[in-house]
């Protein structure tokens, strides 16, 4: 009976032993006591909407169910708008910081400058303007990093790609280095038009933005009394 009474004992040592991975369970040890919810506002063009997908397809959507599944408390709003400029954005800046009062902001545009072939010094100005508004808000910024297609002239692409790491460096913000990194020019990863990401390529961005978005996060936690 004693055998008997040992080998279960250590039957069941064994089993709720290894309900954890000891790596997740160190993870969470060491992720700092967070707030009750953060507000995470991803703001940009139809890239960011979601145009051509479903609602819970679009990566904001997924961005924060993945981030929950991680155990942070997130709400992440979807403040994307098909079409516009960063002179678009930069004019709903004011907008976003009182009305949707964000923890951090995802910010992603440019693309529709680009592919208008709109000067690329008023895009400078105007992404480090949004990025003032922000920092003066205490509002941190994620920039996602966009590239342009070739077809627009060398010099352009190369004078478009460079704004964002410059702008990063200067105002000391995370740089996504390209926001569309595995999906851009896959065809299974977008839609027919092979410029918005179909719903497999949200899927693919969100796993290659989860971690800056998870150190932000992290970083704004301990931050945070």
């Amino acid at each position: 009976m004693k055998h008997v009474f040992w080998g279960m004992l250590l039957c069941f040592f064994l089993i709720t032993s290894c309900g954890q991975k000891p790596d997740a369970e160190a993870e969470r040890r060491e992720r700092p006591a967070r707030m009750d919810t953060y507000t995470l506002v991803a703001m940009g063009d139809s890239l960011t909407e979601g145009l051509g997908v479903l609602p819970d397809a679009s990566y904001p959507a997924r961005l924060e169910v993945a981030l929950r599944e991680r155990g942070w408390p997130v709400t992440v709003i979807n403040a994307g708008v098909s079409g516009e400029t960063s002179a678009g954005a930069l004019s709903r800046a004011d907008w976003i910081i009182h009305r949707l009062k964000p923890d951090l902001v995802i910010l992603v545009t440019g693309a529709n400058d680009g592919l208008r072939r709109l000067p690329v010094d008023a895009m400078e100005v105007n992404i480090r303007a949004l990025l003032n508004r922000f920092e003066e808000a205490g509002v941190p910024v994620i920039l996602g990093g966009m590239r342009m297609f070739f077809n627009l002239g060398p010099a352009y692409v190369r004078e478009f790609e460079a704004v964002y790491p410059r702008l990063a460096k200067e105002k000391k913000v995370d740089l996504i280095p390209f926001f569309l990194e595995g999906v851009a020019a896959s065809p299974s990863m977008n839609q027919p038009d092979g410029i918005h990401p179909n719903a497999e390529g949200y899927g693919e961005i969100v796993r290659r933005i989860l971690p800056y978005v998870e150190k932000a996060l992290t970083r704004h936690a301990r931050s945070t009394p």
